[in-house]
């Protein structure tokens, strides 16, 4: 007797539904418990992928109440690809309407940033424009140019101080979190992200120049309390910038 596929798959996730009748090994004989063993390597397999992709979000709520979380998550949300490295992408979704978290409002955007990260790591490589190359633009030039970013960028905006408490959960004398909303840049200088904490307005300057805007339209988003210098610092040190179209 051959089993479905989809009702396999579904009770390889859940330790609650009994073994589909009718399986067995090559032999013939019945693999009940051969497949109890196999659901389990496929929880664990998988509940420590989460934890890989998302260790600040372990830390915030400690490894038991992780893994019972993330057994419900695998089972509303199984394995789309056999690339663990995407495995989680919902994550933070699920995080606002999973009641138990409901309190630590702050989670799922932490998630987010988490998220964001891992992406920026597998992002494909781009040459980035130098800093030698950004001087050479004359001032006029550059205000109606537009800018294009590295694929290993990431923004990643929050009303909660989602840098703050992802800095203080991975540097142990980082300073603890303040209540504010804050905004990160993801960038990939070398081969691991670097997360920063934007000044005011550097989110509203970046999704300008996202949407294909010109420099000078960037600057007039980020407000007129916006460090245009220290945002220039980011992008330049962070190796952001793919190209700079002066409309040539």
């Amino acid at each position: 007797m051959t089993v479905p596929q989809s009702q396999f798959s579904t009770a390889i996730l859940d330790p609650e539904l009994a073994v589909p009748a009718g399986l067995s090994d090559p032999e013939g004989r019945p693999a009940g418990r051969r497949f109890s063993v196999y659901r389990n390597n496929v929880a664990v397999s998988l509940t420590d992928a989460l934890k890989q992709a998302f260790p600040v979000v372990t830390k915030l709520v400690g490894d038991e109440f992780f893994a019972a979380m993330a057994g419900v998550f695998l089972r509303q949300h199984p394995p789309t690809t056999p690339l663990m490295m995407y495995y989680g992408a919902e994550f933070a979704t699920f995080l606002e309407g999973f009641e138990p978290v409901a309190h630590l409002g702050y989670l799922p955007d932490v998630a987010r940033l988490e998220q964001a990260l891992r992406l920026s790591y597998h992002a494909a490589d781009a040459e980035p424009v130098s800093p030698e190359t950004m001087q050479t633009i004359a001032p006029d030039r550059l205000m109606v140019a537009q800018f294009s970013m590295v694929p290993a960028v990431r923004l990643v905006q929050s009303q909660w101080p989602i840098y703050s408490i992802w800095l203080a959960n991975t540097d142990e004398s980082a300073p603890a979190p303040q209540m504010r909303a804050e905004a990160v840049l993801i960038t990939r200088p070398e081969y691991d992200p670097m997360p920063v904490l934007l000044p005011q307005g550097g989110a509203e300057f970046m999704q300008t120049l996202g949407k294909g805007q010109c420099f000078s339209d960037a600057i007039e988003a980020a407000g007129e309390n916006f460090d245009l210098t220290t945002m220039i610092g980011h992008l330049l040190t962070g190796q952001a910038i793919a190209e700079i179209n002066l409309g040539d």
